[in-house]
C-alpha cells in the first residue's frame, strides 16, 4: 500500500490524515495530526473468534515522554502504567467506537494510540477518535463508520463557539464540550461548565454534531481514496430454534424482575434463567451454550424495556421521573476535616475530605502541559459494593473515569488558591451500587466540602438519566438503576447547581439519538437535580463558618522575593529552626509567597517570626532589642532576627562609663531608639531606658568608631554566653 495523506483545514486549524507509511502490518493504521501534536492509531483484529457473548474490544493509550522532550521521572526512567490523563483518553475513544461494531462480532480487536508528538498547543484525544475509525475502516473490519469526535469551547469576547481549542483556548473558556458520533448520531459526550445554562449546552452539542460531520466526511474521502479489501469476518448469527424455546418465558421474565430490591430481583431472575436452561439436553447446552446466553440476556432486556413503554412502570415500581429514597448525613466521621454519608435507593457512597498545604498538591509527569492539581477526587468501587467477591488492587478504567467526572462536577465551585490557599483531596468510597454511584459521590462529595468549612460558590447535586427507545416511542428514566443502565440505551450524568450545569457525561447505545431527546433529558434532569439538592440541603444548609478543629490553618503572607533567602537561610537552617520552634509547617513560594499551616497558634507566631526577618528597620523605631556582643566601643543589640544595631558607649547610660560591662551583660533587654541608618545599612542607637552612670567610674568611654554591618539572617541561633566578638564580615 503505499503513502496516501489528507491534509485539510476545518474551523481555522490544520490537519493531516496519513496511511500507508508506518505500522504496515496492523490491520490498519493511521496517523493524525493537528499541529505539531501528532498520533498514531492502529487497530488490529484477531483471525479466530472468540467463543464470547460479548464485543471484546480493548483500547490502549500510549503516552511517551519523548513526544515533549522529556525523560520519564523515576527510578526506572521508563513510562510505566497510563496517566490518569491517557486514561480517560483511551475511555474517551472506546464509548464511541463500541457501537460501531455489528452484533457477533466476537473477534478479538485492539486500538493502539500512540502519542508520537505532543506540542502542548493542540489535544491528541479528539483527534484520536477519527484516525481510530479510519484505521478501522481502512483495515476492511466490517464497522460501522466514519465516527469522529471534537472538542468546544466558547470565546469569553463574543461568545462564538471554537472547535478543537488549544489548550489556552480551553481555559479561557467557560464550557469545555467533548463529542462523538457519526454525522447524524451522538453517541458520547463528556462536558465540563462554569454554571453554564441548558440552552446554551444544547447549542453547543448542535454546533457540535455540525462540525462532528465536517470531519467524518474528511475520514469518508481518505476511506474511498484507499478503496479497503474487506476482511472476511464471520459473525455469530442467532439460533432461530433457541430463540423460539426461550421466547414463551416473557410474562415470567416480567414477573421476576418486578422487585424493588436489586439483589432479591437478580435471584429471581437468575433462578428463572436457571430453569429455562434445563429445558434444554446436555448435548444443546453443549452446542448452543453461547446463545443460550445470549438469548437469555436478550429476554431479560425485551421485558424490562417493554414494561416501561407499555405501563410506564419501571422495576422497582417508580414512574419515569421518579427519585429513588434519599438520605443524607454531614460529619458522619468524627476526626475527618469532612465527611458526608450520602444514600440514594440502595446506592451508598461515603465521601472524606482531606485539607493539606499547598505543596501537597498532585504534580503530574506527563505529556500534558498542566504541572499538577490543588483538588484530588478519588472513587473506589470495591466488589463488595455489589455483594460479590473479587480482588482490591489498582483502581480501573471505570474508577478514574467516575473520580474525574466528579471533580469536573466540583471544581468550578472551589475558591481560588488565593483565597482558600489548601490543597482538597476527597474519596468517595462506594458502599453500596445499584446504579448513579457517581452521581452519588458528587453530591456526597459536596456535602462533605460544606462540612469542612470549605466556602464553596454553591452547592452541586447530579443524576443519571437513561432512555428506553423502541421505534418511536421513548422514555426517559430519572436516577437510573443498574438494569436499567445494563439493558438501556442511554447513561446520560448531569451534574450542577441552580444556576446551570457543571459537568455532563453520556454514552448513548440508541439509534437516532437526536437533539430533541437530549433536551428533554436535560429539562427533566433539571427537576431531578433541584429535588435531589433540596435533599442535601435538609442535612447542611451551607458551609460551615469554621473549619474542623482536626484541620490545619492556613496562614499566607507575602515578603519581597530579596528576601526569600533570610527566611530559608543557609541550607534551610533558618526556616527547619522557624518550624522546630513553633511547630507549624512553612512553605515559601517563588514570588514571595509564604503558606504557614498549622493546627494551634504556632501558625501566628511563625508568622510574626518571618515578619520581624523580613521587616526593613527605620529611623525613629522603637524596639525592646537584646545585647548580643559587647566591644570596647559599644554594644550590639538585636533588633529583629538578623538586624543588630551599635549602641555605642556613649548612649549607654546619663553620664560617662569606664566600659560598656559596667551597665549593660550580653542578654540584657534594653529600650532603644534608631537614630541612623547609613548608605552601608549600619544601624546606629540610642539607649531610651537610660540609667544613671555608676558611682565611681573613671574615664570616658573612647570606643572608636568600628567598621559595622549588620549580621547575615540566622535561624534558631543561641545567645552568646561569653564576651568574646562575634566575627563580622
Amino acid at each position: 500500500m503505499t503513502k496516501i495523506t489528507q491534509n485539510f483545514e476545518l474551523f481555522g486549524k490544520e490537519y493531516s490524515l496519513t496511511t500507508g507509511e508506518i505500522a504496515k502490518q496492523a490491520t490498519g493504521a493511521v496517523v493524525v495530526s493537528q499541529g505539531e501534536t501528532i498520533v498514531l492509531v492502529t487497530a488490529t483484529i484477531s483471525k479466530e473468534r472468540r467463543d464470547l457473548d460479548f464485543l471484546p474490544l480493548t483500547v490502549d493509550v500510549v503516552e511517551r515522554m519523548y513526544a515533549v522532550g522529556r525523560i520519564p521521572g523515576g527510578y526506572l526512567k521508563r513510562e510505566t502504567r497510563p496517566s490518569d490523563k491517557g486514561t480517560l483518553m483511551a475511555r474517551m475513544i472506546d464509548r464511541p467506537i463500541r457501537p460501531g461494531f455489528p452484533e457477533g462480532f466476537h473477534n478479538d480487536a485492539q486500538i493502539v494510540a500512540t502519542i508520537l508528538s505532543a506540542d502542548q498547543v493542540s489535544q491528541p484525544d479528539v483527534i484520536a477518535i477519527m484516525a481510530a475509525s479510519a484505521a478501522l475502516q481502512l483495515g476492511g473490519v466490517p464497522f460501522e463508520g466514519p465516527v469522529a469526535g471534537v472538542r468546544i469551547a466558547r470565546d469569553p469576547h463574543n461568545g462564538e463557539f471554537i472547535v478543537n481549542p488549544t489548550f489556552d483556548e480551553e481555559a479561557a473558556s467557560d464550557l469545555e464540550l467533548t463529542m462523538a458520533g457519526t454525522a447524524d448520531s451522538i453517541s458520547m459526550v463528556e462536558a465540563g461548565a462554569n454554571e453554564v445554562s441548558e440552552d446554551d449546552m444544547l447549542a453547543a452539542m448542535e454546533f457540535g454534531q455540525a462540525a462532528i460531520a465536517e470531519f467524518c466526511a474528511v475520514v469518508q474521502r481518505l476511506v474511498d481514496q484507499v478503496a479497503p479489501v474487506q476482511l472476511d469476518v464471520k459473525l455469530d448469527e442467532s439460533v432461530p430454534e433457541v430463540a423460539k424455546r426461550v421466547a414463551p418465558y416473557y410474562d415470567d421474565m416480567t414477573v421476576a424482575l418486578k422487585d424493588p430490591d436489586k439483589q432479591a430481583r437478580m435471584d429471581n431472575v437468575a433462578a428463572l434463567k436457571a430453569r429455562i436452561k434445563e429445558t434444554f439436553t446436555p448435548e444443546e447446552t453443549e452446542e448452543w451454550d453461547a446463545e443460550i446466553h445470549a438469548q437469555l440476556k436478550a429476554l431479560e432486556k425485551r421485558a424490562m424495556r417493554q414494561m416501561v413503554i407499555a405501563t410506564g412502570e419501571r422495576v422497582d415500581g417508580r414512574r419515569t421521573d421518579e427519585i429513588r429514597p434519599i438520605t443524607a448525613t454531614a460529619g458522619y466521621l468524627p476526626r475527618a476535616h469532612g465527611s458526608a454519608l450520602f444514600t440514594r435507593g440502595q446506592t451508598q457512597v461515603l465521601s472524606v475530605l482531606t485539607l493539606g498545604m499547598l505543596n501537597e498538591w498532585q504534580r503530574l509527569d506527563t505529556i500534558d502541559p498542566a504541572l499538577g492539581r490543588r483538588y484530588i477526587h478519588q472513587y473506589n468501587f470495591p466488589p463488595y459494593s455489589t455483594g460479590e467477591t473479587g480482588r482490591m488492587g489498582a483502581p480501573k478504567r471505570r474508577e478514574i473515569g467516575h473520580g474525574a467526572l466528579a471533580e469536573r462536577a466540583l471544581l468550578p465551585l472551589l475558591p481560588n488558591e488565593d483565597d482558600f490557599p489548601y490543597t482538597v483531596r476527597i474519596v468517595s468510597e462506594v458502599l453500596e451500587s445499584n446504579g448513579s454511584s457517581s452521581m452519588a459521590s458528587a453530591c456526597g462529595s459536596t456535602l462533605a466540602l460544606m462540612d469542612a468549612g470549605v466556602p464553596i460558590k454553591a452547592p452541586v447535586s447530579g443524576i443519571a438519566m437513561g432512555l428506553i427507545k423502541e421505534g418511536e416511542d421513548v422514555a426517559i428514566l430519572s436516577d437510573i438503576q443498574g438494569v436499567e443502565d445494563f439493558l438501556g440505551d442511554m447513561d446520560f450524568k448531569v451534574c450542577g447547581t441552580e444556576n446551570g450545569i457543571t459537568a455532563l457525561q453520556m454514552d448513548n447505545k440508541a439509534k437516532g439519538l437526536s437533539l430533541d431527546i437530549l433536551s428533554k433529558a436535560l429539562e427533566q434532569a433539571k427537576r431531578g437535580r433541584a429535588f435531589i439538592l433540596s435533599k442535601m440541603l435538609e442535612a447542611l444548609g451551607a458551609p460551615r463558618s469554621e473549619l474542623s478543629e482536626f484541620a490545619p490553618r492556613i496562614i499566607s503572607i507575602k515578603i519581597p522575593v530579596d528576601k526569600i533567602r533570610d527566611v530559608i537561610g543557609t541550607g534551610g537552617k533558618v526556616i527547619r529552626g522557624l518550624q522546630e520552634e513553633t511547630g507549624a509547617t512553612i512553605e515559601v513560594t517563588e514570588d514571595g509567597t509564604v503558606y504557614i499551616a498549622s493546627k494551634d497558634t504556632g501558625g501566628y507566631a511563625a508568622k510574626e517570626r518571618i515578619e520581624a526577618i523580613v521587616k526593613v528597620p527605620e529611623i525613629g523605631e522603637e524596639y525592646m532589642g537584646i545585647v548580643v556582643s559587647i566591644q570596647p566601643f559599644g554594644a550590639f543589640v538585636e533588633l529583629l532576627p538578623g538586624k543588630d544595631g551599635l549602641l555605642h558607649i556613649s548612649k549607654v547610660a546619663r553620664g560617662r562609663v569606664a566600659q560598656v560591662e559596667d551597665v549593660l551583660n550580653i542578654g540584657d533587654k534594653v529600650h532603644v531608639k534608631i537614630t541612623d541608618i547609613d548608605e552601608k545599612e549600619k544601624i546606629s542607637l540610642d539607649r531610651l531606658d537610660k540609667p544613671e552612670a555608676p558611682q565611681g567610674t573613671s574615664g570616658a568611654g573612647t570606643g572608636g568608631s568600628k567598621d559595622f554591618r549588620p549580621r547575615p539572617a540566622s535561624g534558631n541561633r543561641g545567645r552568646e554566653q561569653s564576651r568574646q566578638p562575634r566575627r563580622r564580615h
